[in-house]
């Protein structure tokens, strides 16, 4: 059985079918509904039912919680309608406001970032384009299932570029490690996702990245900073060993530049005796902040990592409106989420 739903934002209502979520009926149809992990722990599609009933699949509770649900939100990755329905995304308080292009790039480059991550540089092919920093992109490699990929570089580049993590029996990354070369067609589709800078906040920022979690953060840091933001910028960057850094010159020369901004590699499980922060990127946050009250915080990376982070920042007194979570989550995760 199917269902009529009216999205406010859109003039036509969509068709949504009885075991489909409203955000799938919606991107099946190709509309600009706003989203990021499709599984429930992001927030970006967080909406309004204005009338009519659902069903609220899986979510992780710090990102919808009980005060919300009261107030009739919902996430429409979540969202199964159970009769006819209407609702309204919600408008970020620094809307990103940029076109969705449909793009044909080329590779320019393939570097490695580390032994499982590979930096990909693309060439847009009419020159830079319109995004904010923390975005991401949809991309088709040689015709392979597409992925969701956030950007690293800054507007304003003549390319675009992401940090792809190797997923062990992935239907994609081992093609883009093992295979993928210059010259190289690449079907781009973006931007795309809500967990961007808000470029207006005047208190301190906190950006805290996993693996290639990094992409996104550097994306924002590097902007931040471009832009002149005076408050204190801190970024931790968690990974598991010494071989899993990377970038790590780069980051510490922005700190050597700029006396607000501070880099923290912190390793969860190092092989050797090492000098570096130790531990999770969560317990050390923990240890160096009293509190996170006024705090903007940007956080990328897996979903354990992501939990673990929010978990640490709420309870630290970050504002659910302050609080902007990317969790990098696979497509096998997806599927049985």
């Amino acid at each position: 059985m199917s269902h009529t739903v009216k999205i406010r934002q859109y003039e036509e209502p969509l068709i949504v079918e009885d075991d489909e979520t409203v955000l799938e009926a919606a991107l099946d149809k190709g509309l600009d509904y706003p989203f990021g992990c499709q599984s429930g722990a992001c927030g970006s599609c967080k909406s309004v039912v204005l009338s009519g009933e659902f069903e609220l699949g899986d979510y992780q509770p710090f990102v919808l919680n009980d005060e919300e649900r009261a107030q009739n939100m919902t996430l429409a990755c979540q969202t199964f309608p159970k009769s006819d329905m209407e609702i309204a995304y919600l408008d970020p308080d620094e809307p990103a406001e940029h076109p969705v292009l449909e793009l044909d790039c080329a590779v320019e480059s393939v570097e490695t970032g580390t032994h499982d991550i590979r930096v990909v540089k693309l060439t847009l092919p009419n020159g830079a384009i319109d995004f904010t920093p923390g975005q991401f992109m949809e991309l088709t490699f040689d015709g392979l299932p597409k992925r969701d990929y956030s950007i690293a570089s800054q507007p304003g580049d003549s390319y675009l570029e992401f940090h792809i993590r190797l997923v062990p029996g992935g239907a994609v990354t081992p093609f883009v490690l093992d295979q993928l070369g210059k010259g190289d067609s690449v079907k781009v589709r973006g931007p795309l996702g809500v967990s961007y800078l808000r470029a207006k906040h005047r208190g301190p920022i906190l950006a805290l990245a996993g693996g290639s979690g990094l992409a996104p953060v550097k994306s924002i840091v590097d902007r931040a900073l471009a832009l002149e933001m005076q408050q204190p910028i801190h970024l931790y960057f968690g990974v598991r060993d010494e071989q899993d850094l990377y970038l790590e010159d780069y980051f510490s020369g922005l700190a050597a530049a700029h006396d607000n901004f501070s880099f923290v590699p912190v390793l969860s499980d190092p092989t050797g005796a090492t000098d570096r922060r130790t531990g999770f990127v969560h317990d050390a946050v923990k240890a160096d902040f009293d509190t996170l009250d006024g705090n903007k915080v940007y956080i990328a990376g897996p979903p354990i990592m992501v939990d673990a982070c929010t978990h640490e920042a709420i309870q630290l007194g970050v504002r659910q409106d302050d609080f902007h979570a990317d969790p990098f989550t696979t497509e096998a995760e997806r599927q049985t989420s």
